[in-house]
């Protein structure tokens, strides 16, 4: 490792028996709830956006593509991103985002209202989610480290994915309703609002940037910049291939959920919002989980490899799961693993990536947290049509295990102190 990466693992190592509770800090505590109105604003419009597809397509392929749309931008517009978040007031970036977000609910309601939503509409809003989830994710991943001390950051990141993860079943289980009991332009507006008292509650959040921030340099040289450093940095390259895998594995089936429901259960809006609200109820157990680890290496880097490990072998029992109340245990078990994993690999990439570099480290995260599940989608989607879930899923996990266990085989590189 180079000296100062060297510097930073020894810091990690210090303080890997110190737990401290993000809420604990006041500034953590004024941020909190605006993620939470932001995140259940999301996961509704995710969910409409899942729902319609199949309503209007009846198709995994379809369900697939709308999913990758959602999240494939992140591929080319989150390293921009990131360098913007290393040069500017996150707060900003997370107010633009919102607003971002509250056009495209808008637009979503006023479409279904006049009755002209149609797959062009479909794959326009999921496109531009995925654009503005593409500035939302960098500019979180940057702020939240400003908010608390290092040795609260595990904290902090499980609080983060916990409300995430709540808004995972409360969102879903809000459009369901709104769409059964009122009308799907209902469901667009109650988004739409959500985003709205973010908007609000981020703009009283008082935060200022480090004043050594280097915010001067070209974007292509800080680009540059910061690919030089991944490159140098084999403990990051090998945890971004962690998230690559876990994005791969489970949280492709999360993606995937409207289509499973439909050709699995031939299930309509309840069951998916059932299917949905297991997904982040596991989803919260793996968030709380490892906001009770502390800033250990080790123990995280291990931790990640079993969860990853464990959700290639709930993706091969697939078969062995049928009727609402298995598919629900099934993609809850495998919603827990999936959150460790991606949880824990979001932590320790936080703990090791330096200061200066962190918003472009954590924007090319970004990418592969998003990236592999849009991939993922559209390709286990169109095999799912071919084969169907429990064939394909079962070839997944299989070869996810064999690579997870590739991975581990290169813990040396984490929680080493040799050279990259």
């Amino acid at each position: 490792m180079t000296q100062k990466a060297s510097e930073d693992f020894s810091d990690c190592r210090e303080t890997r028996q110190v737990h401290r509770s993000a809420l604990s800090d006041p500034r953590f505590r004024r941020y909190y709830p605006a993620s939470w109105f932001s995140s259940l604003g999301a996961w509704l419009l995710r969910f409409l956006l899942g729902w319609s597809a199949w309503e209007l397509t009846h198709s995994a392929t379809w369900v697939g593509i709308v999913g990758a749309l959602m999240l494939a931008p992140a591929l080319v517009l989150s390293p921009w991103f990131g360098i913007l978040s290393d040069r500017i007031n996150p707060r900003e970036g997370l107010r633009l985002s919102m607003v971002i977000h509250s056009l495209i609910a808008l637009l979503g309601a006023m479409t279904s209202g006049f009755d002209v939503y149609d797959r062009a509409m479909l794959v326009t809003l999921a496109s531009a989610l995925g654009v503005a989830t593409s500035l939302h994710s960098p500019m979180r991943l940057a702020l939240v480290p400003l908010l608390v001390a290092r040795e609260a950051l595990p904290s902090a990141v499980g609080y983060s994915a916990m409300s995430f993860n709540i808004a995972r079943m409360v969102g879903p289980a809000v459009g369901a309703l709104l769409v059964a009991q009122l009308t799907v332009t209902a469901a667009w507006m109650m988004a739409m609002l959500m985003f709205c008292i973010s908007f609000l509650g981020l703009s009283r959040l008082r935060i200022e940037r480090p004043s050594d921030a280097k915010t001067s340099a070209p974007y292509v040289q800080q680009l540059i910049a910061g690919f030089h450093y991944l490159l140098g940095r084999t403990d990051l390259k090998l945890l971004l291939a962690l998230t690559a895998l876990n994005g791969l594995l489970g949280r492709t089936v999360i993606e995937l959920l409207p289509a499973l429901s439909g050709q699995l259960l031939q299930g309509g809006s309840t069951e998916l919002a059932t299917l949905v609200a297991m997904a982040g109820l596991g989803s919260v157990l793996g968030g709380l989980f490892v906001s009770r680890q502390t800033a250990d290496l080790i123990a995280l880097f291990r931790l990640v490899c079993v969860a990853i490990g464990l959700a290639c072998l709930g993706l091969a029992s697939l078969r062995w799961f049928s009727g609402t109340l298995g598919l629900s245990v099934w993609v809850s078990c495998l919603s827990i693993v999936a959150t460790i994993a991606g949880t824990g690999s979001q932590t320790l990439v936080q703990l090791c990536a330096e200061g200066d570099y962190r918003g472009r480290v954590m924007s090319v995260w970004t990418m592969f947290a998003m990236g592999a599940p849009a991939l993922g989608a559209a390709l286990l989607g169109a095999g799912a049509d071919r084969f169907g879930f429990s064939s394909v899923s079962m070839l997944v996990g299989g070869v996810g295990l064999g690579l997870a266990a590739t991975c581990y085989a290169r813990r040396s590189a984490v929680v080493g102190a040799g050279s990259p």
